[in-house]
């Protein structure tokens, strides 16, 4: 599966300002949820802290994958928001994050979800594509430049 697949522009949100994870999440929730049918932002928001608590998404270089499973999706669905100013997300490398890739996947998607989570990762790792997203400043850079990889 690719970004492509997965990324849509009215789910792509070029560089907000939000002041912490909790803001985030909730933005997140909203967002995904305003643009995306049988998507509750409440559940979605509860969704995404459950499998935080589990450890943090902050994969380093300041970028996070936040993803979960949803129960009411039929699909693989991401979002990509860029941060202004960058924000803690106890990243393991204790670097804040002003890249966020949400990944949505249905519950019963075991081996997807995890190929499409390491191919975001793989992608996100590189620091060209990771200065690419950097440097856009609307929210349909944002999306083609995702795409440009």
């Amino acid at each position: 599966m690719t970004i492509e697949d997965i990324l849509t522009r009215e789910r792509t949100s070029c560089n907000l300002s939000l002041s912490s994870k909790k803001r985030a999440f909730e933005y997140i929730a909203d967002f995904i949820a305003s643009s995306t049918a049988n998507i509750d932002a409440d559940e979605l928001y509860e969704h995404l802290n459950q499998r935080e608590q589990l450890g943090s998404t902050g994969i380093g270089n300041g970028i996070a994958i936040p993803h979960c499973r949803c129960s009411n999706i039929d699909k693989t669905i991401g979002a990509l928001i860029t941060l202004s100013d960058p924000i803690d997300f106890d990243a393991v490398d204790n670097h804040p994050v002003d890249i966020i890739f949400v990944l949505l996947v249905p519950e019963e998607a075991n081996d997807e979800h995890l190929k499409t989570l390491s191919h975001l990762a793989e992608q996100l790792d590189k620091i060209s594509y990771r200065n690419q997203l950097r440097k856009t400043d609307s929210d349909e850079d944002l999306f083609l430049a995702a795409l440009d990889y």
